[in-house]
């Protein structure tokens, strides 16, 4: 069975990338260890993995790299939110998947990688393994269980850190003038706060919208509980000045935001 393999600099990057047939899938996935939806797509890939025998060549190669302790790395494969996983062969990028679907990352190895010899349990009486058997496809399949995971997840993305942006874009380069301001406003209280950009998932775009309650974005985010948008947030500062002052930190460079 197939394992995966921690990368922790760039130079075990590229030592990984050169020693790999040019035939071999590689899969890597992007986690940050705060963000509770990586956990589960650890356990998810672990089981995915197990399904894979370590060949000789190698027919795929499994790899995780935290995205904000190697953003030079994160950058180069344009993530912007975690979990993302990049499909990879001969150093061209095959497919992405971005969020924590089991269904939409077995389909996305499935349909690169071959699995011949790989192990199976259809036939041999195991239960599938948890978040990969039926119960995740009738999830796909029914559209109110579907909204229920989704919105699981979107409980986990508010709480991801105690201050969490969802905008248009990433903080350096934000794609609307509202999230721009916001973003800026976070910048001058010295606020260390989480992101997510929601044009690169759509599905968390349109969701957060039913879940929030509130149709517009950015929207703006403290303990889980929302605030609101630019207008909200303005509001909230000319009322109280200290209102980000809890989670402020010194202006030491510890400001940058960090992706959910």
């Amino acid at each position: 069975m197939s394992n995966i393999e921690e990368i922790t600099s760039v130079v075990a990057w590229e030592k990984h990338i050169s020693s790999l047939p040019t035939s071999t899938l590689l899969i890597v996935s992007f986690h940050a260890p705060w963000a509770a939806p990586c956990a589960q797509m650890a356990t998810v890939l672990s089981t995915l993995a197990s399904e894979y025998p370590a060949t000789e060549p190698r027919s795929t190669s499994w790899v995780k790299i935290n995205a904000e302790e190697l953003s030079d790395i994160s950058e180069a494969y344009d993530v912007t939110a975690v979990p993302f996983l990049v499909l990879i062969r001969n150093g061209e990028v095959l497919e992405t998947v971005s969020g924590s679907s089991a269904v939409k990352v077995r389909e996305a190895i499935e349909k690169h990688a071959s699995k011949a010899g790989a192990a199976t349990t259809t036939n041999n009486g195991a239960a599938p393994a948890p978040g990969l058997g039926e119960a995740e496809v009738n999830t796909e399949e029914d559209p109110e269980k579907k909204k229920q995971e989704l919105f699981r997840r979107l409980g986990d993305l508010v709480k991801a850190a105690p201050v969490m942006l969802f905008m248009k874009g990433t903080p350096s380069e934000p794609k609307c003038g509202f999230s721009r301001q916001l973003v800026a406003i976070l910048r001058d209280n010295a606020v260390k706060y989480g992101f997510f950009n929601i044009l690169a998932d759509d599905e968390v775009r349109q969701g957060l919208k039913e879940f929030a309650d509130w149709p517009t974005f950015p929207q703006l985010w403290v303990d889980g509980e929302l605030v609101g948008g630019l207008d909200i947030v303005k509001e909230e500062l000319d009322s109280n000045a200290d209102f980000l002052k809890p989670y402020s930190v010194k202006a030491n460079g510890d400001t940058s935001a960090v992706a959910a």
